[in-house]
């Protein structure tokens, strides 16, 4: 199964087009805020309370060892890292347990600064190279899966 934090995503398109090839059942998860005006057909789409943390509760209480998901929330991910899931990030990053730590600590250290009254930067804007290398990282991992019969 693949679970998508889809609140923020912006490829949701590709993973259901991926699914669809690959007979993934896939999952979006979305808070009523941020319904879509327009859902595919064979799309399985669950709208939670608005509250912060809402989509990501409900994810890490379906979500099973060798589950999928896809998510931009680095805390979201290493939950779902130590369940057994597979976790990447919409721009091709597939999350690791030996490289965690480190993005907690480094989201970590910026909720600090932001604290002091001191803001970086927001991520870089979205872009088609970020759209293609998820493509491609995803669309192989998942063919991979089936290959392998996981």
């Amino acid at each position: 199964m693949i679970f998508v934090d889809a609140d923020a995503c912006p490829v949701k398109d590709e993973i259901s087009v991926i699914a669809k090839d690959l007979k993934f059942e896939v999952f979006f998860i979305a808070s009523y805020y941020h319904k879509p005006s327009i859902m595919n057909e064979g799309e399985n789409w669950t709208f939670v309370d608005p509250d912060r943390e809402a989509c990501d509760l409900y994810i890490l209480n379906h979500i099973k060892r060798g589950d999928i998901l896809v998510t931009q929330d680095i805390g979201l991910a290493s939950l779902a890292l130590q369940k057994g899931g597979f976790v990447f990030s919409p721009r091709g990053t597939e999350y690791k347990k030996e490289m965690i730590d480190a993005a907690l600590d480094f989201r970590y250290l910026a909720a600090k600064d932001r604290e002091r009254g001191k803001f970086w930067k927001g991520p870089k804007p979205f872009t088609d190279k970020d759209r293609n290398l998820f493509l491609a990282v995803f669309d192989n991992f998942c063919r991979n899966m089936v290959m392998n019969g996981s």
